[in-house]
């Protein structure tokens, strides 16, 4: 038993991961809220106070740094805190943001039939970005939006 214990301890590590391989690859990333709930807290653990509730499904947030199963993640305006990595998806949305509605059109250009106008605040699934326009589907209505009205988009 002495002898084949030390062959099988690296066969039995392999499986096993490592901190380095457990956690994303590349920071930052793009990631969105997965669930109807999620608490930001000031650090990674439940025994932090919770700063903020997040009741928005699907808003995008950056995520900046992770400690095992915790992500430290910044939204559109700033705030930054400790969210549950389970409550995140890898799914790229987009938030509305500036002053006044941000047009939704049929092409990638100001003189492209408008099918919409979307709010501040409003989110949707983000597609392609091409030519600093980018494809934005909400609930399901799909259009252009000017790149520089979404957050969310390009790189994180």
């Amino acid at each position: 038993m002495t002898r084949i214990l030390p062959l099988l301890l690296p066969l039995l590590t392999v499986g096993l991961p490592t901190s380095a391989a457990a956690q994303d690859a590349e920071l930052p990333y793009w990631a969105s809220i997965a669930s109807e709930e999620v608490n930001m807290r000031t650090g990674p653990s439940e025994r932090y106070p919770i700063e903020w509730t997040y009741y928005r499904d699907g808003m995008p947030i950056k995520v900046i740094r992770f400690h095992q199963g915790w992500r430290y993640v910044e939204e559109h305006d700033g705030t930054r805190g400790w969210m549950y990595a389970e409550l995140l998806s890898r799914q790229r949305t987009a938030l509305v943001v500036g002053e006044g509605l941000a047009p939704m059109r049929g092409g990638r250009s100001e003189s492209a039939e408008l099918w919409w106008n979307l709010e501040p605040g409003v989110v949707g699934e983000l597609g392609e970005c091409l030519e600093g326009w980018c494809n934005l589907n909400v609930e399901g209505r799909r259009g252009w939006v000017q790149a520089d009205r979404l957050w969310g988009d390009g790189e994180p």
